[in-house]
């Protein structure tokens, strides 16, 4: 692809919004030389890899390519066996860690069910799989370098032998030279009282005059010459000491290094392909990224000289701004000649069908509608703009022309032609000419080609050609605005006298110039204004049509719902009904079994004594069968009401005994003391005394809980960063708090909370209230590359 063609269509631009998107300078270099394929297989698995990624992010979240660094110089390097700095060898550290925790982050979530054991990543699996991790490495690293000029204590046990000697001999030295600066006899010699540091020895500030009086080295001088800096000779031999330990230091500090480049040596191989590797994740989920960020979508692909671009959108446009096209190319034609009025976005179309092509090319999704198709074309090729170049002495006619002579010696069968206002810039007639000889040359090569234009010759081209369609960009007359709306199959008017009419032109002057126009022109544009008329008048009518469909469909879904609602509700009663006599007929029966067995007793005992306990149980029987009659008569059917003293109205809400259940009183009992209730979608007569009013302040408590409820659903999308710093403790926590709840809603397993390093209360305070926060599962403080001490890494559950 030429780099004049990415730069008119502004692909470069959209490269930025990539490298924007970017987590590390690996992935940035990938995405600084995208350009687009030809190849149909590699855009394939470039939009496929985009569409993983994007499934990815959206079930699991963005994966932790925090402390990826560019390390390729520093494994050149070790390749070569050479000495390492504490800050490659720490970089190559923090690497090892991020490709640990991609990989262990990965594994996770395809481990997942909802994941299918992976198989929805089928181009990430591999890159993840292929990581390379060496535990034992990275730890000897990480617990042997603290930054990039500062190593561990315990990167050996001889260093940190080295370094509690030094500190105990500066403390020795200190002690003294604290007992001279503080003892009476040299008070009157020291200008300060205060020991300091010159050439690496301790030493102490001396006046001039008194340079004799302090047996020692001078090793400085004050600027005026007033203070002279001398060590004195009872600690000459102990900073000797101090010099010769800090020499051994050094020394113990490159071995350190040199074992661990030795290493990284070792791994060398494995770490170049780890760096390719990350580089190469980094930039798919930039491209996953870039894709959410702009709405866009995967377009199917194919290699047969179709595009079908719906609802596509101009990705650089401001979104509220953008008038979404419908173009499509199909068997029916492979030319649209585009005309209409000057700003109408004619050059806009072009460009929007041109960089998406380009962009799906490069294997990046495009701002459309699902089912948008783009076809993958060999060669791209436009002329848009003006081209005029003074140095080589060329008009704006010759300048496009040069383009299209360029563009007619390479062009082949599969490839996409844009030209705007072709022919423009000479005589007209001369210039239709040369503008139709183009179309009918390109059209004859089966190639797929966009022309905007003014020529009504190109109109009347377009409609007499088979396989040349005309469009146009609407056009409204009454606001002489245009609407940017692209029309396929309607050739643009070109409104100049409509226009002029508008804006107070002389009629006569007007009627005049319609005197100048050809009988044949005006009789073609008086045609282009009924089919407009036409369309609008049809559009109309179909979006009538639409809205009768969507409110039938409705009602349509709203009986369907009802239906089976009562169907629902029809059932439960069934059921409820059936529960409650299986109930009484096993309460009967158990009875009934107690009262045999108390009548078998009975044959035991006295003729009195069994007469009077007969009686007993004959009274029980019969109460208890009086008491199944009523139950059974109660849950659904109309009967004689007991007595209730409620007075029942309309809208009153009640509770139904029978049926375990609420509803709502339809009015006033009949004279039956029954009640219509309307009890979910069903309605049914209820005995008043089977009712209970349901008290009005409980029903408002009921709403004002389900209102909290509702009020209580946290908006999911939350930051995965929140910055505490500036607050109190107390406001730090709360927000927290709440912080965390929003987080745990939405399913987010690792986000950071900023606090800072200051005084450490904040840090202790957030770690306190996160040990006893039942959503965390674990917390850390941030490493080199995260925020350090300065941050908290949270992981919940």
């Amino acid at each position: 692809m030429q780099v004049k063609l990415l730069k008119i269509l502004e692909f470069d631009k959209i490269v930025s919004q990539l490298v924007e998107e970017c987590a590390s300078s690996l992935g940035i270099e990938i995405a600084q030389n995208l350009v687009p394929s030809y190849d149909f297989l590699v855009v394939y698995n470039s939009l496929d890899e985009t569409s993983q990624a994007v499934q990815f992010i959206m079930n699991n979240g963005i994966p932790p390519f925090q402390g990826v660094k560019d390390v390729k110089h520093s494994v050149d390097k070790a390749k070569k066996s050479a000495l390492l700095n504490p800050g490659e060898i720490l970089a190559i550290g923090y690497t090892l860690r991020s490709s640990r925790n991609l990989k262990a982050y990965f594994n996770k979530e395809i481990t997942n069910e909802r994941c299918n054991n992976g198989n929805h990543y089928s181009l990430l699996l591999p890159l993840f799989k292929g990581l390379y991790q060496n535990n034992r490495i990275e730890d000897k690293i990480l617990s042997s370098i603290i930054s990039e000029d500062e190593i561990s204590d315990n990167a050996s046990p001889a260093l940190y032998s080295i370094r509690r000697q030094i500190l105990q001999v500066e403390q020795d030295i200190k002690d003294k030279l604290n007992k001279m600066i503080h003892s009476s006899s040299y008070q009157k010699y020291l200008q300060e009282s205060f020991v300091t540091i010159r050439g690496g020895r301790y030493v102490l500030p001396v006046k001039q005059e008194y340079r004799n009086e302090i047996a020692g080295l001078v090793h400085d001088s004050s600027a005026s010459g007033a203070t002279l800096f001398i060590e004195p000779m009872t600690l000459v031999e102990a900073n000797n000491s101090i010099k010769q330990l800090k020499i051994r230091e050094a020394q113990e500090i490159e071995r350190i290094l040199y074992e661990l480049s030795a290493l990284i040596t070792e791994i060398a191989a494995e770490l170049k392909e780890n760096i390719e590797i990350l580089a190469m994740l980094d930039f798919i989920f930039a491209k996953a990224k870039l894709s959410l960020k702009m709405n866009c979508i995967k377009p199917s692909i194919c290699r047969e000289g179709s595009l079908n671009i719906i609802k596509g959108r101009h990705p650089l446009l401001r979104s509220e701004n953008v008038v979404p096209i419908d173009i499509q190319f199909d068997n029916k034609y492979n030319t649209l000649v585009i005309t209409g009025p000057n700003t109408g976005g004619k050059t806009v179309t072009l460009k929007t069908v041109g960089l998406l092509t380009l962009m799906a090319q490069a294997g990046l999704h495009i701002p459309a509608k699902d089912g948008s198709k783009i076809n993958v074309f060999s060669r791209i090729f436009v002329d848009i703009g003006d081209e005029q170049s003074i140095e080589q002495n060329l008009s704006t006619f010759s300048s496009h022309i040069k383009n299209i002579i360029e563009i007619l010696n390479n062009v082949e069968a599969n490839s996409l032609v844009l030209l705007d206002e072709l022919g423009s810039g000479t005589d007209p007639v001369e210039g239709a000419a040369i503008a139709t000889s183009i179309l009918e040359h390109l059209h004859n090569k089966n190639v797929i080609t966009l022309a905007t234009t003014h020529y009504s010759e190109l109109k009347l081209f377009a409609l007499r050609t088979e396989g040349i369609e005309n469009a146009s960009c609407e056009f409204d007359v009454n606001t002489l605005m245009p609407t940017y709306r692209l029309l396929i199959g309607i050739p643009g008017r070109s409104n100049a006298f409509a226009i002029s009419r508008k804006l107070g032109m002389d009629e006569s002057i007007l009627n005049r110039a319609q005197d100048f126009v050809s009988s044949e022109e005006t009789r073609f544009e008086d045609v282009i204004a009924v089919v407009e008329s036409n369309r609008l008048k049809s559009e109309n009518a179909l979006i009538e049509i639409e809205i009768l469909k969507s409110e039938s469909q409705r009602l349509k879904e709203e009986l369907e719902r009802s239906k089976a609602s009562i169907e629902k509700q029809k059932e439960t009663l069934i059921r409820e009904a059936k529960k409650e006599a299986r109930q009484i007929i096993r309460e009967a029966k158990e009875e009934a079994e107690t009262a045999l067995e108390e009548i078998k007793k009975l044959a035991e005992e006295e003729s009195n004594e069994r007469e009077k306990k007969s009686s007993e149980i004959r009274l029980r029987l019969k109460n208890k069968l009086k008491e199944s009659e009523v139950q059974s008569d109660m849950p659904i059917f109309n009967m004689n009401a007991g007595e209730s003293n409620h007075v029942f109205k309309n809208g009153d809400s009640v509770y139904i005994l029978s049926l375990k259940q609420k509803g709502i009183a339809l009015g006033s009992a009949d004279e039956n003391r029954n009640v219509m209730v309307q009890a979910g979608a069903i309605k049914i007569k209820i005995p008043a005394a089977l009712l209970q009013p349901i008290n009005q302040d409980k029903k408002q408590n009921e709403n004002h809980v389900s209102l909290r409820n509702v009020l209580s659903n946290k908006d999911r999308n939350v930051s995965l960063e929140l910055d505490l710093r500036g607050q109190t403790l107390d406001e730090a926590i709360a927000n927290a708090d709440m912080y965390l709840d929003n987080v745990y809603l939405t399913g987010i397993k690792n986000v950071t909370i900023i606090h800072g390093k200051g005084t450490g209360v904040l840090r202790k305070g957030i770690h306190a209230f996160l040990k006893k926060h039942p959503n965390v599962r674990s917390y850390r403080l941030g490493v080199f590359g995260e925020g350090d001490q300065g941050v908290t890494i949270v992981e919940l559950s």
